[in-house]
């Protein structure tokens, strides 16, 4: 299973990676979306852990791009907001398989990841 992290911040993408890798993934990190999108070019993709957050770039633009690209990829999009506790953002993003809150311990993250990512490998 190979799993792309789109995380700005370098220690939460790492940690979240660790733990990840532990369970065995493959993991990729992008800081920036443009990173990510460029990486989602190369080739396919299992998964996608996204920060809706981007401090550059759309989040939204990068999950477009992975249903383009990998139509099988699930997306897990994580968020330090509120905003979208009604569901909504399923709309806005109709690959992704998972929405959770940032402070998400990161073990508990990392199994929904591979739970959702597990039938596309």
């Amino acid at each position: 299973m190979t799993v792309l992290i789109v995380e700005t911040d370098a220690a939460l993408a790492a940690l979240w990676a660790g733990h990840l890798i532990r369970g065995g993934a493959e993991v990729e990190i992008a800081l920036t979306a443009e990173a990510a999108i460029d990486r989602l070019a190369l080739g396919p993709v299992d998964g996608l852990l996204v920060d809706l957050e981007l401090g550059s770039g759309s989040a939204i633009a990068v999950a477009d791009m992975a249903r383009y690209r990998w139509p099988a990829a699930r997306i897990v999009v994580v968020t330090r907001r509120r905003f979208f506790s009604d569901g909504s953002i399923f709309s806005l993003i109709p690959n992704a398989s998972a929405f959770l809150h940032s402070d998400t311990p990161p073990e508990d993250l990392a199994a929904v990841v591979s739970h959702c990512c597990a039938a596309v490998s």
